[in-house]
């Protein structure tokens, strides 16, 4: 479900000049980076790129849901790490992205860690925001 402009408790603002081959930076300073394409995909590969942008955020935003979800459950994830991969490659429209969300969560066993992501996956707002566009796998 959407949310309406009425519930933003927060807006980020990042400004970026050049596309994929120039910088982008936030409104409050705090994110000023070079980007440019991949070796991979042609570029110099001497900055950050979209992809790692996506996955950092991603990959920070499931571990904060995944914390939701463990305090409901009275679940230890304390070491825990979530890491999620983002691929981009040719699709009928241009182009697309693929990701894949792997959590090790330490100090629970094989089919907690299973569901916790599984429910961190469900409220976590990346993976509402991908839901139905791009595919996203899970893994522990």
């Amino acid at each position: 479900m959407s949310i309406q402009q009425s519930d933003v408790a927060y807006t980020a603002v990042a400004t970026a000049e050049n596309g994929r081959d120039g910088r982008v930076a936030t409104n409050d300073g705090q994110l000023d980076v070079v980007v440019n394409p991949p070796k991979e995909l042609g570029g110099s590969g001497a900055g950050t790129n979209p992809e790692q942008l996506f996955a950092a955020g991603y990959s920070a935003c499931f571990q904060g849901a995944l914390g939701v979800v463990a305090k409901n459950v009275n679940a230890d994830i304390s070491g825990s790490t979530v890491t999620a991969e983002v691929g981009i490659g040719k699709n009928d429209e241009g182009f697309g992205l693929i990701v894949k969300i792997s959590a090790v969560i330490p100090n629970v066993d094989a089919a907690t860690a299973k569901e916790l992501i599984e429910k961190a996956h469900e409220v976590c707002p990346y993976s509402k925001a991908t839901r139905g566009n791009i595919t996203v796998e899970l893994a522990v």
